[in-house]
């Protein structure tokens, strides 16, 4: 006897094949309107099907393989004016053959930055994971637009279960967040809810004759927020930069000094932003004391924990943290240590009442109808200043289920073992002097050449040095065998910044460093 599943399959088959032939337009005769021919489409989708296999053969190979190889350059460095000659840029009145085409894409592989080889250290992002890899291949050709479940459904209820394992981790027992293009962009939001939070009315009513709003953040925070006031009518002059002690760690008893004398000025403070794991030193403030102060005077606290945030992953170092949960908002970007691929940054808030929508709705009933056919509580759009908007929590999402909680801890404790491992050795060599010991994956040294070593630390030794960590990175640039950033900084001379992010990083990596720094730089 057949069973009622042996009965359905081959109706429900069927079914669907009617369903398919019912899709399919009949073919009719072309038509002329306007002077356009109409008669189906015009794209030759066999020659760019071959097109995109040949371009991701090219990828594989030449990104994938080669880009990631040690053997390989970090950069094939130009001059600008001699990489426009080397490069095809004009666009031209017809198209061209996938062949040159080809080339071109081999020519943009060639003279690009191989931010995935392992002697990338210029930034505080590298590597490549191939999770990510293959969801940002997937979102690129899927090119979805995250703002109503109707054109996006699985990749917001992906962004909806990441930001939840990223509030949980947080400490928070609920919250909201969105996703974002750059930790710059998740400071502006958290700068600009916080003044909505302290007056709603400036949604409506604008800042026509509200009080002079400041805002107090570390001396070592990141430049969006200065950026930030400007672009939200605060006024850069109205950021209060408080000092920090010599690791870079913002001052409790300073701030709280500098919000007391505001209010006597008759000002309107309204944010304190905290920074975790600042950009140069990798300084985390101490967000306990800081919060203290923030219940007392009433002001909303944001931590920039866009570099350090990824801590939170692990158990070892997460203490770096300690406090963050008693922050109202959070900047926190997986792109950087946890390489979930640029760009992929979120911005978390502790409220649940629908703070962060009331801040940002504008109520476009072309996109946000509340008279769908589903729950419209899942279109998250209206939450963000964008309305297109890329799915990039599913990138950390697919790392997230590849590796899993443990494997993301193992990164992150990998980077900063490797870290410990290159301070050690820069303790044992000649000519290489650390300006402070780091607590997280920031190393900032200095290389004194022969030339200098015998001579007194005075003006026209720093004079010298500053000469030399610059002179360095051109070499290495022209001679393409690794990458890494250098500064002044608040009062010192030029000195290196090395990161160390990427699982491809090997202790041989850091070795090699620190002898190619010692050969390009020995005869200075």
């Amino acid at each position: 006897m057949s069973s009622a599943s042996d009965l359905q399959g081959p109706m429900q088959g069927e079914v669907a094949q009617q369903e398919t032939e019912e899709m399919i337009p009949s073919k009719r005769g072309a038509v002329l309107v306007d002077g356009v021919v109409l008669n189906g489409p015009t794209t030759d989708a066999k020659a760019g099907e071959k097109f995109v296999e040949e371009a991701c053969r090219l990828i594989m190979q030449e990104v994938v393989l080669k880009a990631t190889d040690v053997r390989e350059k970090v950069c094939e460095w130009q001059p600008p004016e001699q990489l426009k000659q080397l490069l095809d840029l004009e666009m031209r009145d017809t198209g061209e053959p996938h062949h040159r085409l080809l080339g071109l894409c081999q020519d943009v592989i060639r003279y690009s930055v191989k931010t995935n080889h392992p002697r990338f250290f210029n930034q505080l992002y590298a590597g490549l994971d191939y999770y990510s890899l293959v969801a940002r291949f997937m979102t690129e050709a899927l090119n979805p637009s995250v703002y109503t479940y109707e054109v996006s459904p699985v990749f917001l209820l992906v962004e909806e279960a990441v930001l939840k394992k990223m509030i949980e981790f947080i400490g928070w027992k609920e919250g909201d967040g969105i996703f974002n293009p750059g930790g710059s962009v998740s400071n502006m939001y958290a700068m600009n809810l916080a003044r909505y939070k302290y007056c709603p009315d400036i949604k409506e009513k604008g800042l026509w004759g509200l009080p002079r709003f400041v805002l107090f953040t570390s001396a070592e925070c990141h430049y969006s927020m200065k950026k930030a006031a400007s672009f939200l009518g605060i006024g850069t002059e109205n950021v209060c930069f408080v000092e920090t002690d010599g690791r870079g760690k913002m001052i409790p008893e300073e701030l709280e000094k500098q919000v007391g004398k505001a209010r006597k000025e008759g000002a309107a403070p309204f944010l304190v932003c905290a920074t975790s794991g600042t950009t140069v030193l990798g300084a985390f403030d101490p967000l306990d004391e800081i919060a203290d102060i923030c219940e007392r005077q009433g002001l909303w606290l944001h931590v920039d924990a866009s570099w350090g945030g990824s801590a939170l992953m692990s158990r070892k170092y997460r203490q770096l943290l300690q406090g963050i949960h008693r922050a109202d908002s959070v900047a926190w970007n997986p792109h950087k240590m946890l390489l979930a691929g640029i760009q992929c940054c979120a911005l978390l808030v502790k409220d649940k009442s629908d703070l962060l929508k009331r801040c940002y709705s504008a109520r476009a009933s072309y996109l946000f109808q509340q008279d769908k056919f589903y729950d419209v509580s899942y279109d998250t759009g209206d939450k963000s200043i964008q309305c297109s908007r890329r799915a990039d929590a599913f990138k950390f999402w697919m790392t997230w289920k590849a590796l899993g909680t443990f494997g993301l801890e193992e990164r992150v404790n990998r980077a900063l073992a490797l870290s410990r491992y290159l301070v050690e050795e820069i303790k044992k060599r000649d000519g290489f002097k650390l300006l402070m010991e780091p607590e997280y994956a920031n190393i900032c040294f200095w290389y004194i050449p022969p030339s200098l070593r015998e001579m007194e630390e005075g003006p026209e030794f720093w004079a010298k040095l500053h000469l030399v960590a610059p002179a360095i990175k051109e070499r290495m640039m022209k001679k393409g065998s690794l990458m890494l950033g250098y500064q002044p900084h608040r009062g010192k001379v030029n000195f290196f910044r090395q990161v160390v992010i990427s699982p491809q990083v090997s202790r041989e990596d850091m070795d090699f460093l620190l002898d190619e720094i010692d050969l390009l730089g020995r005869d200075m």
